[in-house]
């Protein structure tokens, strides 16, 4: 079976400008970080559409101005309801949008997985949500008189997940309370890079959790990126809990332009080790451990 690990540069350097690109995580958990700073590196990855249920990730590309397009359910930080970024950008109206209920957006997902252009869905109907998306359309049930949202399904070019295990040909565990619909995203996607806390033989998957934790199979990955840590600053528990500390430093920062290049000098224009360091680095400052 092929060895589908790559390191962090090379799986992104396979993203190209203009492409869709599905962020899995929810919100401030498990999102895919260091994939998304390892984008931030690269100035010519630009003109991208994001489909999430956002939270810095979303926040981190809209401050950079990479996205041209959102296609969401919701951006929040959880413990602080919004990301900053994503709130000025929006406000601004400088993000072409498009703003869904959740169940919605999961059947877009579930769509684009079973290959069909559109489900049928009651969500929406007599809603706001149909007058924010004038595109969406409405189909009549050939077994009753029936009327639903035909919600269409989410053409994804490439989705990034982060898990907490995977194999070198991209089996996928999750060790954690939700598995986010990752899944969804990587079976919607064209192509699909996986990070993980950890690359494991495939005989140790089972070692710290059932085969219910192993979320998607390697028929979906294409890549697969070892990378400790790489849903910092959000959950990705077991192994770690979301760093609170650094959050609110980066949600205070992104409120204030000043402050905000000196965050993106410490710990964004750097590579991954670098980022660690400067994470090391802010906690020793603040007393913490």
């Amino acid at each position: 079976m092929a060895d589908k690990r790559v390191a962090l540069e090379e799986a992104v350097s396979s993203l190209e400008s203009g492409m869709t690109i599905g962020i899995g995580g929810w919100g401030s958990r498990r999102k895919p970080m260091a994939l998304v700073r390892e984008i931030l590196r690269r100035d010519d990855l630009t003109d991208l559409t994001v489909v999430a249920f956002g939270g810095p990730d979303v926040g981190l590309l809209a401050a950079a101005g990479r996205i041209r397009r959102l296609v969401y359910g919701f951006v929040s930080l959880d413990s602080i309801a919004l990301d900053p970024h994503f709130t000025r950008t929006r406000e601004r109206g400088e993000l072409e949008v498009e703003e869904y209920d959740e169940g919605m957006f999961v059947l877009g997902l579930r769509a684009a997985g079973a290959r069909l252009d559109f489900l049928p869905t009651r969500a929406g109907i007599g809603s706001d949500v149909m007058t924010a998306n004038p595109h969406l359309r409405t189909v009549r049930s050939p077994y009753s008189e029936e009327e639903y949202v035909a919600m269409p399904a989410f053409d994804i070019d490439v989705a990034l997940v982060h898990l907490n295990r995977a194999d070198a040909q991209g089996n996928a565990q999750y060790l954690g309370p939700d598995p986010y619909f990752d899944d969804l995203f990587a079976m919607a996607a064209a192509r699909t890079i996986v990070s993980a806390e950890r690359i494991v033989p495939t005989a140790e998957l089972l070692s710290e959790g059932s085969f219910h934790t192993l979320l998607f199979s390697r028929m979906y990955a294409s890549a697969v990126v070892e990378a400790p840590g790489g849903a910092h600053f959000t959950t990705c528990a077991p192994d770690y809990e979301r760093d609170e500390p650094f959050q609110r430093h980066y949600a205070a920062a992104a409120k204030d332009p000043e402050l905000w290049a000196a965050f993106e000098r410490t710990f964004l224009q750097t590579d991954e080790a670098g980022y660690r360091g400067a994470v090391a680095r802010f906690h020793a400052e603040q007393g913490e451990s």
